[in-house]
């Protein structure tokens, strides 16, 4: 991520203003808006003493860079990162019920940001993504994730394959999803330390990947044969996974 950047939209906006105070510069907004979400916006931004200025609707265009800003932008310093080595610290940390979502090269922002709304609504522990080949945590993500990326630790390693079997050292199971697969999702035990790999839009889960996995296995769909679809969309491959796995566990 840039050091400085421009996001945009009311949900991306108040989320930083609400979770990262501390590195948000500025908040511009719509000039003569009447929305309240805008002047909820203002009120938050001026409570954390964060510069609030009202400006032309061109000139939000002019900041937002095709996104759809909404009446209101925020100029924002790098956001929190995450080390590698708090991966480990935060699997710690959840004493026996670390829920992972692992993303092997995903491209997509918009997927990256989908997977990371999946994962904050479903009290994830961590994203873990690759620093390389994959997208990273840009404007797009963080207007598609709608404040989830400000929400959940979004960790990108050197190395996956290394990340996975340090993983492993740690006592959390890595359940690979593999349309080929013959195992049912649905007859995991996801109560434990439990990561679940997905693969990218294109190629899905690399070879080295495959191979640090515990166990490859698929979700069902009765539906595929007749309907052409062959695989689920990354997004919702994770949703349906991540919210297994909270269902097991009774959250509620």
């Amino acid at each position: 991520m840039s050091s400085k950047q421009w996001i945009a939209g009311i949900n991306a906006v108040a989320a930083a203003v609400e979770h990262d105070a501390e590195h948000v510069r500025e908040v511009l907004i719509e000039a003569g808006s009447k929305n309240p979400r805008l002047a909820e916006i203002e009120a938050s931004a001026r409570r954390r003493d964060i510069d609030v200025r009202r400006v032309a609707a061109q000139a939000l265009d002019g900041v937002a860079g095709g996104l759809r800003h909404q009446g209101v932008v925020a100029r924002y310093a790098a956001a929190r990162t995450w080390g590698e080595h708090e991966l480990a610290e935060r699997v710690e940390a959840a004493a026996g019920r670390a829920l992972l979502l692992v993303l092997d090269g995903v491209q997509d922002p918009h997927n990256l940001g989908a997977c990371l709304r999946s994962a904050a609504a479903a009290g994830a522990t961590a994203v873990v993504i690759p620093k390389d080949k994959a997208v990273q945590v840009n404007a797009t993500v963080r207007k598609t994730s709608a404040g989830a990326a400000d929400s959940v630790p979004v960790i990108a390693v050197t190395n996956l394959a290394r990340a996975l079997r340090e993983l492993q050292k740690l006592g959390v199971w890595l359940y690979g999803l593999a349309g080929e697969a013959e195992d049912s999702f649905y007859s995991l035990d996801l109560r434990g330390n439990v990561a679940v790999v997905l693969g990218g839009e294109s190629d899905g889960l690399r070879r080295l990947t495959r191979e640090n996995c515990d166990k490859l296995v698929r979700i069902p769909m009765p539906g595929a044969g007749g309907s052409g679809v062959e695989s689920l969309n990354v997004s919702v491959a994770a949703g349906v996974t991540l919210f297994e796995a909270v269902r097991q566990r009774g959250a509620g």
